[in-house]
This record gives structure tokens, C-alpha cells and sequence, in this order.
């Protein structure tokens, strides 16, 4: 009964499809570490029975062996004793004659005995060997499903810490949306934007005020040569200031700011 129930395990074991339980199954992980376990378990079950499976199986083998070797003895003390019946007989000692001739036939009897307890044990060792070989069989199939179960485990759980690590990279990426305009990001990047804006605007008015401050100094020059102009008017001598190079230098500047006349007092004088 124990060895149809070994049998039962091991057959059902070995001809599980993992691949449709892990379908089957809510948490893939957990039942293939139950899965695990329970194979080993059972393979460590199936290895002690089978190893006592075996030693049985040995124990009828050499009991076996035993009734041969004492049957072929029993018939060689048979013939030995037939023999010495036989010399007695020839010696004419008919007593001794018939007394091993007795142990002849007892070593005979005894010899049947053998016999026939070696024969009633070939079936059963036959079938011993039987069982034997397809439990070592299912046995290596439990250990190649086992093999199976941890690499598929080790498969399924190095696929699900990667999934779980490109989940977490994407979370990452969603909440570093650099075209979100209320990220972090986006609103840094429109300050630093202000902040150049704002250096161009400054570089713009000191760049402005710079010909500014030249234009002034320009027409200053100007109307310090026009008050100089007048003084000597003033004295009666001619400003020196007329000459080509003077004339073409006030030419090529702007014209200084002037007190407003009437032109009509130029006619007046």
C-alpha cells in the first residue's frame, strides 16, 4: 500500500505542468517556493522509501541466493551420501548402506526444499526489481521537475524585481516632467530666463547711456568754442577758430544748443 502511494506521488509529481499552475495561481512566487518545498519534501520522502524499497529487494535477493547455494550443497551431500551407500553395499554392509542412503534421501528432501523456496521467491524478487527500477525512474523525474521549478522561480523572481525597478524609473520620470510648467524644473528654468533677460536690459542701458555721456561731451566742445568765438568778437579780433580744419571739425559734430533768437534782429544790425 505504502509503494502504490509512493508510486501515486511520484507519478503525479512528475507529470505536473508548472507552466498552467503558475497560470492557476494568484502569487506565481509563493507557489513555486511552496511548489519547492514540497517537492523536496517529497523527493526526500521518495528517496527514503525507495532506499528501503531496494534494501528489501536485496534481502530477498541474497535469501534467494541462499536457498541456491543450499540447494546445489544439499544435492552434492545427496550424492555423496548415495555414493557411500553404495560402498557400503558393495562391502556387503547392508546396515550402513541403508543408513546413508537415508541421508540421501533427507538431503534430498531438503534439497527440494531449497528449490522450491528459491522458485516462490523469483516472482516476488522479479517484481521487487520492477518496482525498484520505476521508482529510481520517477525519482529522477521528480529531480529533473525540481531542477525545473528552481529555475523557473529564479527566472520569475529576477522578471519581477526588474519589472518593479522599471516601475520605479518611470514613476521617477512622470514626476521629473521637464514639459510640466509647474515642475520644479520648469519654473527654475523660467527664473534663469528672467535673470538673462534682465542682464541683456542692463547691458542695453549701459551701452545707452555710454553715447549718451559721448554725445554730451560733444556738444559741450562745441559750445566752449562758441563762448570762445564770442570773446573775441568781443575784443575786435577775428576768432581764430575759422580755419578749414577747425570749420570741417564743427561741421562733422552735431549742432550745439543755442540760445532761441529772432531772426530779424540779424537784419538790424
Amino acid at each position: 500500500m505504502a509503494k502504490q502511494s509512493i508510486f501515486g506521488r511520484i507519478g503525479q509529481l512528475a507529470k505536473a505542468n508548472i507552466n498552467a499552475l503558475l497560470d492557476q495561481a494568484e502569487d506565481p512566487q509563493k507557489m513555486l517556493d511552496q511548489m519547492v518545498r514540497d517537492y523536496s519534501n517529497n523527493i526526500a520522502e521518495a528517496e527514503s522509501a525507495i532506499a528501503q524499497t531496494i534494501g528489501n529487494l536485496r534481502m530477498l535477493q541474497d535469501d534467494h541466493a541462499e536457498d541456491v547455494k543450499a540447494a546445489q550443497d544439499w544435492g552434492n551431500k545427496a550424492l555423496a551420501a548415495s555414493r557411500k551407500a553404495d560402498e557400503f553395499r558393495s562391502g556387503g554392509n547392508a546396515i550402513d548402506a541403508q543408513k546413508f542412503d537415508n541421508l540421501a534421501k533427507v538431503a534430498l528432501q531438503r534439497q527440494i526444499s531449497a528449490e522450491n523456496e528459491a522458485k516462490a521467491a523469483e516472482p516476488t524478487i522479479a517484481s521487487q526489481s520492477e518496482v525498484v527500477d520505476r521508482l529510481k525512474t520517477g525519482l529522477d523525474q521528480m529531480k529533473g521537475k525540481l531542477n525545473e521549478l528552481t529555475s523557473k522561480r529564479n527566472e520569475l523572481v529576477a522578471r519581477s524585481r526588474t519589472a518593479a525597478a522599471q516601475s520605479q524609473v518611470n514613476d521617477a520620470l512622470k514626476s521629473i516632467d521637464i514639459m510640466d510648467p509647474t515642475s520644479d524644473v520648469s519654473r527654475f528654468e523660467q527664473k534663469v530666463r528672467r535673470e538673462e533677460a534682465k542682464v541683456r536690459g542692463q547691458q542695453e542701458l549701459a551701452a545707452s547711456s555710454l553715447d549718451a555721456q559721448f554725445n554730451q561731451l560733444e556738444d559741450l566742445g562745441e559750445q566752449t568754442e562758441v563762448e570762445a568765438r564770442l570773446a573775441a568778437l568781443k575784443q575786435g579780433s577775428a576768432p581764430a577758430a575759422l580755419s578749414a580744419g577747425k570749420g570741417q571739425g564743427a561741421g562733422a559734430s552735431s549742432a550745439p544748443e543755442l540760445p532761441i533768437v529772432d531772426e530779424a534782429d540779424f537784419d538790424k544790425l
